[in-house]
């Protein structure tokens, strides 16, 4: 469902894009749906099989989504549309909004806490900024908008409806990156305030909002801390749970490339644990405690030590409702205690 919700973004990106660049100068259906198609484009790389779900999830939004190449086939697929459209005399034209549209999508990814590796082929790195969930209504609400307004209208202001959108999720975005930086800023001085050491440390929004942020330290003695913050809290202070890493366990898979390549996706936030004899692997950043959203299965416990096996996903899916009751109550300042079972 998170992925049928986060290609609706894209399109309504894409789609707004389109207009805001060629919907003066072509039909804005036109516009539009070629905003849409290519703007769900680098997506396609999910229905790639690299082998195993680990292989699977981190070579998504790699070189799909990764500017150089992107600008590299923005020309091909400009002179595809000028021709489609019988409108070879604006191939420039088409050329920068298929650019634009194409550019944006990985950007917008940017902004979630997966990892994108926009860099290639100069670099792998996973990039993330972390300050909008990968669904958030507020952001694309607007968009959809001003997309609905320029192809019900067919004016110049349905056109400008669309801008109007384009600039208002804009403006959302940088709303958010505020608003991770000043819930950063809470959380470092709380943990020292705790003294809790922090090596690394996270801080992203809760499901479908920037409001109520988690905030997720891993400390030097193996320990990772889990607390929420809500800008709505009307108290000091952010309530931390501490929980076991098991990062020793990863003595057991030495030389492991599953292993490692999680550690390096997941920028050192993941845990291990021993799971009816078996090794299972989990990425703290999508998720919260105890469920998490990419959990794999690595290896066996045999009576002379773990054996890997084949990777197996896992996946662990907290209560939707509980959850969600949990998430409105937080988000709105009450302090109670998130959902651990």
């Amino acid at each position: 469902m998170l992925r049928a919700m986060d290609s609706l973004t894209q399109i309504a990106l894409g789609a707004a894009v389109g207009l805001a660049v060629r919907g003066r100068r072509t039909a804005p259906w036109k516009a539009a749906l070629t905003g849409a198609v290519l703007g769900t484009l680098p997506d396609l790389d999910a229905f790639v099989d690299h082998g195993d779900p680990i292989r699977n999830m981190t070579f998504h939004r790699t070189e799909s989504h990764a500017l150089f190449y992107l600008t590299l086939l923005a020309p091909a697929l400009a002179w595809l549309v000028a021709r489609l459209w019988r409108e070879a005399e604006d191939f420039r034209a088409w050329w920068l909004a298929v650019w634009l549209i194409l550019v944006t999508h990985p950007l917008l990814d940017l902004m979630t806490v997966y990892g994108t590796q926009l860099g290639l082929p100069f670099t792998d790195h996973p990039f993330a900024v972390g300050s909008v969930f990968i669904i958030d209504p507020l952001y694309t609400l607007p968009l959809l908008a001003g997309v609905i307004a320029a192809l019900a209208l067919r004016t110049p202001r349905g056109l400008r409806g669309n801008q109007a959108g384009l600039l208002l999720s804009t403006l959302y975005l940088a709303w958010s990156v505020g608003a991770q930086a000043h819930v950063r800023d809470l959380a470092q001085a709380e943990l020292a305030r705790q003294g809790i050491r922090a090596e690394r440390l996270l801080v992203t929004p809760t499901p479908f909002n920037t409001v109520l942020w988690r905030v997720l330290a891993m400390s030097p003695d193996g320990r990772y801390h889990e607390g929420f913050r809500s800008l709505l809290d009307r108290e000091p202070g952010i309530r931390f749970d501490a929980f076991a890493q098991q990062r020793e366990l990863a003595g057991a898979l030495p030389g492991n490339w599953e292993l490692a390549r999680m550690q390096w996706f997941s920028h050192g936030f993941y845990r291990l644990r021993e799971q009816t004899g078996t090794l299972v692997i989990s990425d703290l950043r999508m998720g919260q405690e105890p469920h998490y959203t990419f959990n794999f299965a690595l290896a066996q416990r045999t009576p002379q030590g773990f054996r890997a096996v084949p990777v197996e996903a896992r996946p662990s899916l907290p209560d939707l409702r509980r959850s969600l009751a949990w998430l409105w109550r937080r988000l709105g300042g009450e302090p109670v205690a998130p959902p651990r079972d």
